[in-house]
């Protein structure tokens, strides 16, 4: 009986109802990352595997992580492990009660975006 109200409107909530809000695409970012490091720890535990099977064989798992193609890669990765290592400790925060009106959240969020630049910078210079 519902149904047949329901016409031509969109399920709420809707993409189209709602603007993005800077905590909710940073919520979204910190699980792409997470599942993006998932990717991250295969390919080094590859890059090992080889490593202990033949010189054979990790010639060429060290060939693709030590390509253009792999420091792509791996510096995706720092960014990705900073982004997220920054918005757990913003969850921290948030779960004991801290910074959860808009006005401060917001600053939260965007000290977890550039801090995450940032590290990764610095990440890639001393390393």
């Amino acid at each position: 009986m519902a149904d047949v109200n329901r016409g031509n409107r969109p399920l709420s909530p809707h993409l189209q109802v709602y603007r993005p809000q800077l905590t909710s695409v940073t919520s979204i970012l910190t699980r792409i990352t997470g599942n993006a490091l998932i990717v991250s720890a295969l390919l080094i535990a590859w890059w090992f595997l080889a490593a202990a099977t033949s010189p054979e064989y990790f010639a060429i798992a060290n060939g693709l992580l030590t390509s253009w193609f792999g420091d792509l890669v791996m510096t995706l990765s720092a960014l990705g492990l900073w982004y997220h290592t920054l918005a757990g400790v913003r969850h921290l925060i948030w779960d004991n009660g801290y910074m959860l009106d808009l006005e401060q959240a917001e600053k939260l969020g965007w000290f977890v975006v550039a801090g995450s630049a940032v590290l990764t910078v610095l990440t890639i210079i001393i390393v």
